[in-house]
């Protein structure tokens, strides 16, 4: 019979495994507790717990209370990175974006009222105003190459401005976090704007 001893590689492997699976179940509990309680019932020790973890190890998955927090903002916005789909062309991949995203409006509350909880702690909170920055600057580079890839092929009914368009993009999903009902017929409206939807399946 063979004496099986795991090899030092097997045994860090497994240890970074653990790690990472207490790493997902506290951002998971932090993003719960956001959902539910806003940062008002953010704190730390309930949130270790419902992770399983006790609180003076915490600092070993998460340095300070500001990591764990852009780390529930990466869980958040890693969320819709499935949306653009980059094998449709401009129009029908803005559509797609937005429908997608009216969706999970309604099918995932949970998201929006996490991401609202976000913006507004970033008011008051630098480290928060910067990750937000960081990620909506992703948001804007997705859309803008998707404007000016449009412009490229004259796909769009008017001359647009980029930059205001993506605004525009932008704070209309902001705006339909607070109507869920009406978030399918605005962001079709809004695509009607660039791009009329006979145009887009032509």
């Amino acid at each position: 019979m063979l004496n099986y001893q795991p090899t030092a590689w097997l045994r860090n492997g497994l240890r970074m495994t653990e790690q990472l699976d207490r790493r997902q179940a506290l951002v998971h509990a932090a993003f719960s507790a956001i959902a539910e309680h806003g940062f008002e019932g953010f704190r730390l020790r309930p949130i270790a717990a419902a992770a399983g973890i006790d609180h003076s190890t915490l600092h070993h998955y998460f340095r300070t209370k500001a990591d764990l927090i852009a780390a529930v903002l990466e869980h958040v916005t890693s969320q819709f990175e499935a949306t653009m789909h980059n094998d449709l062309e401009p129009a029908a991949r803005l559509r797609q974006h937005l429908n997608e995203i009216a969706t999970a409006v309604v099918v995932r509350p949970e998201l929006f009222v996490v991401l609202d909880e976000l913006d507004l702690r970033a008011r008051r909170d630098k480290s928060t105003e910067v990750d937000i920055d960081h990620d909506e600057q992703g948001w804007r580079d997705a859309l803008a190459a998707i404007f000016n890839e449009g412009i490229e092929q004259h796909v769009w009914s008017m001359n647009l401005n980029v930059a205001a368009s993506v605004e525009l993009v932008i704070a209309t999903v902001k705006g339909i976090r607070l109507r869920p009902d009406k978030a399918e017929s605005v962001v079709n409206q809004l695509c009607d704007l660039f791009s009329p939807e006979r145009l887009t399946h032509a």
